[in-house]
Order: structure tokens, then sequence, then C-alpha cells
């Protein structure tokens, strides 16, 4: 009796959350048309791709024959006679350590800075700092500083100085792809969670800095890490989740600065294998097993960063 008496009473809850749910939508049902739009193109684009991706990585699918089913013999492939998918994963590791974490910083402390200048110098700083995030040629000036011949910039001052003889072909030389690659990377990193920043920045109320003074905060770090941190937990978020999806897709400028592959596969990531095998080996399946990989790994790297995020002024 008591187990059924139990039970009626969760079945009456059920009932009654439901009722509440839909007289919620009934009273709220503009707001559920607004947002419709948007849900229906963000599954249709995202949630379905991120579907089909998963069940693909399971088959030998190859845009011409119909799938078979090979469970995990994709992965398995991948990790244990994949060798270049090993070096893949060394340098994607190596880029999001260093290009993430970096240019979370770089953003965040350009973005403190200029939160300081007056208003009208704020504009053109912000605008010069930004511009080479928007600027998709960006790539070219490095090009050309680094050109292979004596016209390029730095071979040329390395010439006359005497410090080489020869030329160097910076980005055929393996020593260093990665590391001008990385430099690269940095230098236009600056993007929209650095705007971000800037308007998180820019809504902190003055008001919590007098009631820290008050409270015994005495200099700009405590501030910094009591007041400020705290009141822009959300950018800092977003912020975080570009810099780690930026760090972990990186592989546009490499493939235009580097060639694809790049020599030795030195500069090689989880994104140039994907594109190899999915768009010019045209190996779905396996293509697909990479990519959901892929989003595994910045999911997991999401989940710590949100977790050290929440912990900030406590």
């Amino acid at each position: 009796m008591a187990t059924k008496t139990a039970e009626k009473k969760a079945t009456s809850r059920e009932l009654t959350k439901m009722q509440w749910k839909l007289k919620e939508a009934k009273q709220n049902w503009v707001a559920y048309l607004m947002v419709a739009p948007y849900m229906i193109f963000f599954t249709l684009f995202t949630i379905v791709p991120v579907v089909f991706s998963i069940l693909l990585s399971f088959t030998d699918f190859n845009m011409l024959e119909v799938p078979n089913i090979v469970w995990l013999k994709n992965y398995v492939t991948l990790f244990f006679d994949d060798d270049v998918f090993l070096i893949a994963i060394k340098n994607t590791f190596i880029f999001a350590v260093i290009v993430g974490p970096a240019s979370y910083l770089m953003s965040f402390l350009v973005a403190w800075f200029i939160n300081e200048l007056p208003p009208k110098v704020r504009a053109i700083v912000t605008l010069i700092f930004y511009a080479p995030s928007i600027s998709g040629q960006a790539y070219l000036i490095w090009a050309t500083l680094f050109s292979s011949d004596s016209y390029g910039w730095a071979n040329a001052v390395l010439l006359k100085l005497g410090i080489i003889d020869t030329e160097i072909a910076w980005f055929q030389d393996e020593k260093y792809v990665m590391p001008l690659c990385i430099i690269v990377a940095l230098w236009t990193s600056l993007g929209t969670s650095f705007l971000a920043f800037i308007a998180g920045l820019q809504g902190i109320d003055h008001s919590l800095f007098e009631a820290g003074a008050v409270d015994g905060v005495r200099n700009r770090w405590q501030e910094l890490y009591y007041i400020t941190l705290p009141s822009m937990k959300p950018q800092l978020m977003f912020g975080a989740v570009m810099s780690i999806t930026g760090s972990f897709g990186f592989g546009g400028i490499v493939t235009a600065l580097a060639g694809f592959p790049s020599v030795n596969y030195c500069a090689h990531t989880i994104m140039h294998h994907l594109e190899d095998y999915g768009g010019q080996r045209y190996e779905i399946g396996y293509s697909s097993a990479i990519a959901v990989l892929l989003f595994l790994i910045m999911v997991g790297a999401n989940l710590l960063v949100k977790k050290i995020i929440s912990r900030l002024g406590t």
C-alpha cells in the first residue's frame, strides 16, 4: 500500500509539473515563437550534424557506397595504426596549451589596459588591437616578413647584419614552422573574446569598488580578484569557450603559411587530419571518428575551464 501511495504522489507531482509548464508556455507563447527560428536552425545545423557524425563514425561510409557498420574499428585504427594522427594530437595539444591560455590572458590584460583609457582613445586603441583578427589575410604580413628568399624582411635584415650567410626557408624548415605559426596565432587571437572582456569591464558597477574599499580591499590586484573577475564571469566563460575553440580548431593559418601538409607534419593538427580524410579522401566514416574525438576534447576542456572560472572570487 505504501508503495502504491508513493507512486500515486509521484504521478500527481509529474502531472502538476506538466500542467504548470503548459500554462507557462501559453502565457509566454510570444517568447517561444521568437526563439523558435534560432532553435530550429541550431537543431538542423548543429545538433543534427553532431548526431550524424557520431553515427557515421561507426561506419565505413565513403560517399559512394552504402555504409557498413564497423563499430569501433575507426577509433582503433586512429590510435593504433595511424602514426600521423598521433602527431596531429601532439601538435594540437601544443597549440592548445600555448595559444589558448596565452591568447585568453593576453586578451584580458589588453582589455583591462584599454578600459583605463579615455573613451575616444579607447575606441581607437580597441580598433588597432582588434584589426588583425578581422582581417582574413593578416597572415600575408608574416608570409612577407618570413619569405624564404632575400626579399623577405627577416632574411634581408639577418643577411645585412651578417648573422646568416644564406637565406632561411622559414616555413619549409620544421625547426621554425611551429614557433612561427604559434606567434601568428597569438597575434590574430585578439578577437571576439577581447571585445567581450571590454564589454564586461565596462558593465561593472563602480559602487562595488567603493564597497570593496570599505571591506578592506586595498590595491588593484585585490580589486581584480575579489571584484572585477567575479563580476564578469559570463564574459570570462564566453572568452574561454572562444579561446579553446580557436586553439583546438587552429589550422587555416598553418595551411596558408606552411602548406598542406606542413614539412614532415611538423605543424599537422587534428583539423588538418580531418580535412585530409574528409575533404580530400572522402573517407567520411573515418573523418567522422576524428571529428567526434575533437568534439569530446573540446567539450572536456570547456567543462574544466568552467569549473575553474566558477571558483573565482570564492
